[in-house]
């Protein structure tokens, strides 16, 4: 481990000490950051109920789902060796999105069931799964995009088909939840529904970390080292389906930020696919953190959905990706 990863990782754990205060302060009622620190152990009336109620829980969300986009982001890029590579580009919370919605939709389950997450995982799992089997390892950046986008956008047409025959106009308020993503309202209970499953999914990523610098050097060489390709992408593949499902079920669609994080670590620790994946983590909690804490201050008279602050930064970024990887390929052409 290089002296400028320790760096990279101290750092990213420091700033996100301070968003985490920051989001704990910022809201309609600001709350002086130390005052909102001490609230959390110390009854301060009005405070307290605001910090540990209101602020807390989606603090803790965003921290969380934050870490496993990015983790998720990271794993996948790695797998596949294409920096497009993301559960966004696969058309994962779209699908998760649906699966969540149908189960509400046909009143199978109720929105605090576990059954959700469950559900929400499966619809996941299946998009990933589909977009790997139609893109192959070796996709392009062409046929990765195409195949995400068929796939994202037949889950996306199939919840707006849930909306439109939906006869209850609350269902219907509810469902556009899961398109935009959002943090607001949310309780500790909700912590609690995704929490297990993004550790699972966290565990599942990080124990893929030694077999994604062998698989960087070939499968041949990763078989020969003891570590075998199938298992490796199952891996992979079951532990961004889990955390992505899971994160979606209580936040909702929230896009980009498994595809930004690496990028933005990646020059700090090289391209070796296992250190890049704790930064990565630690990237997408605090661009999360951020996120959430500017969609509080951007004045409106609701607040702004953080999926839509997201996709607004992450586009961008997405096509400079784009851009950029079609140079490198000129270059390598030439």
């Amino acid at each position: 481990m290089s002296v400028s990863r320790h760096r990279l990782t101290a750092g990213l754990a420091l700033l996100l000490c301070g968003l985490s205060a920051a989001s704990l302060a910022i809201g309609p009622a600001p709350i002086p950051p130390l005052t909102a620190m001490k609230a959390l152990v110390v009854d301060l009336g009005n405070a307290s109920i605001v910090v540990r109620d209101i602020r807390l829980p989606r603090t803790l969300l965003a921290l969380t789902i934050g870490w496993t986009f990015g983790l998720t982001g990271a794993a996948l890029q790695g797998l596949l060796r294409n920096p497009l590579a993301d559960a966004a580009v696969f058309g994962a919370p779209q699908a998760a999105a649906l699966g969540a919605v149908s189960m509400l939709y046909f009143g199978l389950v109720g929105a605090l069931s576990f059954l959700l997450p469950v559900a929400a995982i499966a619809g996941a799992l299946l998009s990933i799964a589909l977009v790997v089997a139609v893109a192959g390892r070796q996709a392009t950046i062409v046929v990765l995009v195409l195949a995400g986008l068929a796939v994202g956008s037949l889950a996306g047409a199939g919840t707006a088909l849930a909306i439109s025959l939906s006869p209850n106009p609350f269902a219907v308020t509810e469902i556009v939840f899961w398109l935009l993503g959002s943090f607001e309202d949310r309780s500790m209970v909700h912590v609690m529904l995704c929490v297990p499953f993004l550790f699972v999914a966290s565990i599942a990523l990080l124990t893929a970390g030694p077999g994604l610098r062998a698989l960087a050097l070939g499968e041949d060489t990763a078989r020969s080292l003891g570590f075998a390709p199938s298992r490796l992408r199952l891996l992979i593949v079951g532990g961004a389906a889990i955390g992505t499902g899971a994160a979606v079920a209580v936040a909702g669609s929230i896009g980009f930020v498994g595809l930004v994080a690496p990028h933005l670590v990646r020059p700090f620790v090289g391209h070796d696919p296992a250190r890049t994946l704790v930064p990565a983590g630690l990237a997408g909690a605090a661009l999360l953190l951020a996120a959430d804490a500017a969609v509080r201050l951007i004045p409106s008279t609701a607040e702004i959905k953080i999926g839509v602050l997201t996709a607004l930064l992450g586009v961008p970024f997405f096509l400079f990706v784009i851009a950029r990887r079609r140079a490198e390929l000129s270059e390598m052409a030439t």
